[in-house]
């Protein structure tokens, strides 16, 4: 009998001797079905830009007139709605992260829920509470109010489906900052303010500004809300996913495939920068041990 009781002699593993990952048909079979949805996720991405640089598509596009205004009015929107996302979104993930109170999972699922809304339903939703007859909207257009088919429309529209990815982040990080840097900080003469300013945000800084990435790139990346809300008005609402859309309906493939291309380069710049900030958050909290 061995230490344990039992019959059963124990075994004796040889020296020297290291599991091999992989080992056995079992776990080589993964390979292959993990590649082929590598492959399938990757390689349409990858032909569409490579169609786009090969016959100088792409480069025809830079100066194309419709997809540089579309080009920045995307930018332009887009940086008003960052602007508005952290103004109002920052408050409310320190709220969700440290305070419990009545209706707070009610209010975490409000936030979540244009997550997995489709996106023309948000912008229908937006359309029924602003529109001009909508639960808003009429009284605003009352007063001389008008926001449907508006840039104004665009920003909204593009700032109700990106808010709640940097809410979401931000409230993961805030939650993740330990209050007894906090409180150091509090019995060293810090004010509130400060101490959310150099504390609190400082330490969260990683998933804050992987939030705010993600949630840029949700806005640029924007089609169904805006064009159910904003409506596809060249110069005023036509944003880039728009000009993909106009453009593929209109007949001219090659310059969709272009305004697609130089979408897909800003999303892949957007993954990649989050990774390097999610590297950088690791080796801080290294640091720090």
């Amino acid at each position: 009998m061995d230490r344990s009781g039992s019959d059963v002699p124990a075994r004796t593993i040889p020296a020297g001797y290291a599991p091999r990952a992989g080992r056995g048909w079992g776990a080589r079979a993964v390979y292959v079905p993990a590649g082929l949805l590598a492959l399938f996720l990757g390689l349409p991405v990858a032909v569409l830009v490579a169609r786009s640089v090969l016959d100088g598509s792409l480069a025809n596009a830079l100066t194309a007139q419709v997809v540089l205004s579309a080009l920045a009015l995307s930018l332009t929107t887009t940086a008003v709605s960052l602007v508005l996302t952290v103004a109002f979104g920052l408050p409310l993930a320190f709220l969700l992260a440290r305070h419990r109170f009545p209706g707070s999972s009610l209010v975490e699922a409000i936030v979540d829920l244009p997550l997995v809304l489709p996106p023309s339903v948000a912008g229908l939703a937006l359309l029924l509470v602003l529109g001009r007859r909508g639960f808003l909207g009429g009284p605003l257009d009352a007063v001389g109010i008008e926001i449907p088919f508006t840039t104004f429309a665009v920003i909204l529209a593009q700032t109700f489906v990106s808010a709640p990815f940097f809410v979401r982040s931000a409230r993961t990080g805030i939650a993740g900052v330990a209050r007894d840097y906090e409180d150091a900080a509090r019995i060293d003469g810090a004010s509130e303010i400060d101490v959310f300013r150099h504390i609190t945000v400082a330490l969260a800084a990683g998933p804050l500004a992987a939030g705010l990435v993600m949630s840029w790139a949700r806005a640029l990346g924007e089609f169904g809300a805006t064009i159910m809300f904003a409506g596809n008005i060249e110069g005023k609402t036509q944003t880039l996913p728009l000009v993909v859309y106009g453009e593929f309906e209109g007949g001219d493939l090659d310059a969709s495939i272009a305004a697609a291309a130089i979408l897909v380069l800003a999303a892949f710049g957007v993954l990649v920068a989050v990774r390097l900030l999610h590297w950088g958050r690791a080796l801080d909290l290294r640091s720090l041990g």
